[in-house]
């Protein structure tokens, strides 16, 4: 998975990053990763160890439980970070269904990050809350 480099993602744009100041998104600038992947490409697979979070810039990925579709993620959603924190096995596998591009941010640069932004860790926390929610509404409410 190289590089892209083609583009200048504006980090203020993503929902992770928004409430940063200019300071904190040079830091998390030199934190990424920016990469390329073609359709059918796996980005993580379910059961393995993660070592790194992901967010959509552009294209969709399908996320997928026991080899079933459970959904679509597209441009501006994350996924990884679950791994990245309790350091247990990925709950899916995703796999870009488009060509893609995304910003990876790998475990120790994400840790150290969180040690310094405390909005990226309340913004983490939020998001990690909302699927919460969806996944109980989801087991209890059919």
């Amino acid at each position: 998975m190289p590089r892209t480099g083609a583009k200048e993602i504006d980090l203020s744009q993503i929902w992770l990053f928004a409430a940063s100041s200019a300071r904190d998104l040079r830091k998390v600038r030199q934190s990424l990763d920016e990469i390329h992947v073609d359709a059918g490409t796996v980005l993580c697979e379910e059961g393995s160890t993660g070592h790194e979070f992901f967010l959509i810039v552009s294209g969709k990925a399908a996320v997928k439980r026991k080899g079933r579709k459970v959904t679509t993620l597209g441009p501006g959603t994350g996924f990884g970070e679950l791994a990245l924190l309790d350091r247990q096995p990925r709950s899916a596998t995703v796999v870009a269904e488009t060509d893609m591009d995304l910003l990876v941010l790998e475990q120790r640069h994400f840790l150290g990050l969180l040690d310094t932004m405390p909005t990226l860790a309340r913004k983490l926390l939020a998001a990690m809350a909302s699927r919460l929610r969806e996944a109980d509404k989801l087991a209890f409410h059919g």
